[in-house]
């Protein structure tokens, strides 16, 4: 396994729409598994192939206290939406910045495991935000694309600020 680097925002990368996956080989269980590598190194609770630079539809999530629930997603499709929940996230590539985002409470989702087979779930909750976060990595979307110009506004030149300060 290996830890790959995380893509950060602006990288016009992250704006890229992954293809689906159709070929289910020892290649994406590695990727797979680096990307948990990667997630639980930074620290996080998902993350989606394009992150790493890697245009397949993979993501990776564990929202578990122990870090040992891991769920893989791959080629994963929402089926159904219901109600709302506003809930504050992060992401690993807007180091630091948070805001609240508003998603749908619960998602059914279609997918398929590194071997290919398909199954449905069904997500709630916190879950379900970092499911639909993650797809939208997957689509060519961040979070803060959720947000009205304004706060966008805001956390970007907070994101800048902490650049600097880091430089």
């Amino acid at each position: 396994m290996a830890i790959l680097s995380i893509l950060e925002f602006p990288d016009p990368r992250l704006r890229t729409k992954a293809r689906p996956v159709a070929v289910f080989d020892a290649a994406l269980k590695k990727l797979a598994a680096d990307m948990f590598e990667t997630m639980y190194a930074a620290p996080g609770v998902g993350l989606a192939a394009t992150q790493v630079d890697v245009h397949q539809q993979v993501l990776v999530a564990d929202m578990s206290e122990e870090r040992d629930q891991p769920l893989v997603l791959v080629n994963a499709r929402i089926l159904e939406r219901s109600g709302e929940q506003v809930y504050q996230e992060g992401c690993l590539s807007f180091p630091g910045i948070f805001a609240d985002v508003t998603r749908a409470l619960r998602v059914r989702i279609a997918a398929q495991d590194v071997e290919g087979h398909a199954f449905e779930r069904e997500f709630e909750g916190p879950l379900a935000v970092c499911v639909q976060h993650e797809m939208d990595h997957l689509a060519g979307k961040v979070f803060v694309d959720h947000l009205s110009p304004l706060k966008r506004s805001l956390l970007l030149k907070r994101l800048e600020k902490r650049r600097k300060q880091s430089a």
